[in-house]
């Protein structure tokens, strides 16, 4: 029996969970190794190491995501893992500032860092979420819903990556001990991320007043 229009199919949460998560993984294997291999090499390396590092990882996230999201909402998938890519990279460039510059930061008024660290936090987690929804806002209902729907997603995903890697982590570590712990906490991170945007979009999709038409059942090439 074909499944109802603007439904998300049998299976589908699962699938985008093992996906994403998988996808997510692997893209965080890329910054997790190069930012252990560069981080005695200067500033300059770690952040050129960990931007580019970055635009791979979302450019891997992203060819995952449109592996499933295909089933449900009509996107172009080439532009769907450029905006991933991008966004991505512009988060690991603002996630790396605060600690390449706390020199600077450090001698401000108290007010004007708590200011420009919301604000830079604030970046960092709707990047992705913000550039997706360019893509979803002209075939999905409410999508600017995925914006917040993914920055909550990557609050949890980092605050498991805190809580897996903090207690691990300790000065003097081989290179090879860091990535090890690295990933153990990008794999917790990747999952419950993907779990959390799986919720988000299946409520997008299958929310009660809501279709998605049967042309935007496929993603576009």
């Amino acid at each position: 029996m074909a499944r109802r229009p603007g439904r998300t199919p049998p299976g589908w949460l699962g699938r985008w969970v093992a996906w994403v998560g998988a996808g997510e993984l692997a893209g965080f294997a890329v910054p997790a190794t190069v930012v252990a291999l560069v981080l005695d090499r200067g500033d300059a390396w770690s952040f050129a190491g960990a931007v580019g590092a970055g635009l791979v990882e979302g450019a891997l996230l992203g060819v995952a995501q449109a592996r499933v999201l295909r089933d449900v909402v009509r996107v172009p998938a080439g532009r769907w893992v450029l905006a991933t890519s991008a966004a991505a990279g512009l988060a690991w460039a603002v996630g790396m500032l605060p600690g390449l510059t706390w020199r600077t930061w450090s001698a401000w008024p108290p007010v004007v860092v708590g200011a420009v660290g919301a604000a830079a936090a604030g970046v960092l987690l709707a990047s992705i979420g913000t550039a997706q929804w360019l893509l979803l806002r002209t075939r999905l209902p409410r999508a600017g819903w995925w914006v917040a729907g993914t920055a909550g997603a990557w609050v949890v995903g980092l605050g498991v990556f805190a809580a897996v890697t903090s207690p691990l982590w300790q000065p003097g570590q081989a290179t090879g001990v860091v990535v090890a712990i690295g990933l153990l906490g990008g794999a917790a991170m990747a999952f419950s991320m993907a779990g959390v945007t799986g919720l988000v979009l299946r409520r997008l999709v299958d929310g009660p007043g809501h279709r998605v038409s049967p042309g935007l059942a496929s993603v576009a090439p």
